[in-house]
């Protein structure tokens, strides 16, 4: 199964990049580029623990839902994404915030697997892990830019 860690360091506080990172908002404007849009669950403000969101976008030209819940939550700390339904057979994304001298280490852990056997293994080789890191790339590029103008 793909893992892609990535590590973006944010001047601001803990507590301010956990909250914008759990915000439907925010989420939406980051991948603004795959139409993503919340079409059910919590589809405004802040995440909480239990809550559930399903997005819609499009992703390689074809329309798609993906449904996740937030499945562990320790603020500021740490939380944790799960697929329910959506294209991937499985997905977690875990989102920790590690307090620093004059801000925050925001450390993503994202795994995930496509369906269909062994061609869906060649896909996550071939494209999907490259995109997949892109699209969390530029979701924090948007967070770092909101958390640290405010």
């Amino acid at each position: 199964m793909p893992t892609i860690r990535l590590e973006t360091y944010i001047e601001a506080p803990a507590e301010r990049c956990f909250d914008l990172s759990l915000n439907v908002d925010a989420h939406s404007h980051s991948v603004a580029y795959t139409h993503e849009r919340p079409i059910a669950g919590v589809t405004t403000g802040v995440m909480k623990l239990g809550d559930t969101v399903t997005w819609e976008a499009v992703h390689f030209g074809i329309k798609q839902h993906l449904t996740s819940k937030i499945t562990a939550y320790e603020r500021p700390h740490r939380f944790v994404d799960e697929m329910l339904q959506g294209a991937f057979q499985e997905m977690k994304h875990i989102h920790e915030f590690v307090p620093q001298p004059s801000g925050t280490l925001m450390i993503d852990i994202f795994t995930f697997s496509a369906p269909l056997g062994f061609l869906g293994r060649l896909t996550e080789t071939l494209v999907l892990t490259r995109y997949m890191k892109n699209l969390l790339l530029s979701r924090n590029r948007y967070l770092k830019s909101v958390a640290e103008a405010e």
